[in-house]
């Protein structure tokens, strides 16, 4: 057993820790890292939110993660806050987003003034800036015909993460208090376009991947003719719509660059590549083509 590997093992001693978001894919990862580490997780979602008081008692340390697009994230995280507070939860650690001042994008600037809020609450904090997850490019890549679809330019680039690895330090930094009043960056260990990520996937299907891109004004319209037609289906409203063009649009043209090393420091290891996440996620996939 290495030397971080005790420290977080022995920091988690009598821990509970409250994840907020625990039925998300984020908070999934988040609960499957902690319960490695041999620490019970409490799930937060809608149906806690009534009595967050009840949920978080005996809770050391709260994991703190807004619903995507959150109308209003700020008062989000200050009733649980608030609820933190008054539960006797010592540690928080706040999921906000690479870029958070980035001023073109409003779900992000709304993560910056909620970080300035968790940095003001009286509590023990610390503060995750995640990159795009490299997770979020597989759903095309499971399919008969494999394609990323996106509606950005597939040229720019991006400090890629794996999921897995996102959990893991997260279940870190709430674990060890070295990391109390820290800001952390995270990034997969190379810069990514969308394109380098489909001739991975070919590398490891041995099959084309086609890239199927849109531009953030399309991609918007054809949604917002959607939420027009009573009887399509779409998943967003129009201020998500808008929200979610403007962060296109932010992709389009300068890509997410985010710094590799927090996340590597914090882990002891280095994050998975590109590559190694295909692999594991694909290689089902893979040998289903190859008739194995």
């Amino acid at each position: 057993m290495n030397k971080e590997t005790k420290v977080s093992t022995d920091a988690a001693a009598g821990v509970t820790v409250a994840v907020v978001g625990a039925r998300g894919k984020t908070g999934r990862a988040i609960v499957s890292a902690l319960a490695a580490r041999g620490v019970p997780a409490v799930p937060v979602g809608r149906g806690e939110m009534a009595d967050l008081g009840a949920v978080l008692k005996g809770c050391r340390a709260a994991y703190l993660m807004a619903p995507n697009l959150h109308p209003n994230e700020l008062d989000f995280i200050s009733v649980l806050l608030g609820a933190c507070r008054e539960a006797g939860v010592e540690r928080v650690v706040y999921h906000s987003v690479a870029a958070p001042h980035a001023p073109d994008m409003p779900h992000h600037v709304a993560k910056a003034a909620a970080e300035d809020l968790v940095r003001r609450s009286g509590l023990q904090w610390s503060i995750l800036q995640p990159c795009a997850y490299i997770d979020n490019l597989l759903p095309g890549l499971r399919e008969q015909k494999p394609h990323i679809a996106v509606p950005y330019n597939v040229d720019t680039r991006f400090g890629l993460i794996s999921l897995a690895d996102v959990g893991e330090v997260a279940a870190e930094v709430l674990l060890d208090e070295a990391h109390i009043g820290a800001t952390y960056e995270l990034g997969g260990p190379e810069l990514l376009t969308v394109r380098d990520v489909a001739a991975a996937a070919e590398q490891v299907l041995g099959r084309t991947v086609e890239l199927e891109v849109s531009t953030p004004k399309r991609w918007s319209l054809a949604h917002r003719n959607s939420v027009a037609d009573s009887t399509s289906d779409t998943s967003f409203d129009l201020r998500e719509i808008e929200w979610l063009e403007a962060m296109f649009s932010y992709y389009d043209n300068h890509g997410l660059s985010c710094g590799a090393l927090p996340a590597q420091a914090i882990l002891s290891r280095p994050t998975r590549s590109v590559q190694e996440v295909l692999r594991t996620e694909l290689s089902q996939l893979e040998t289903f083509t190859n008739g194995s």
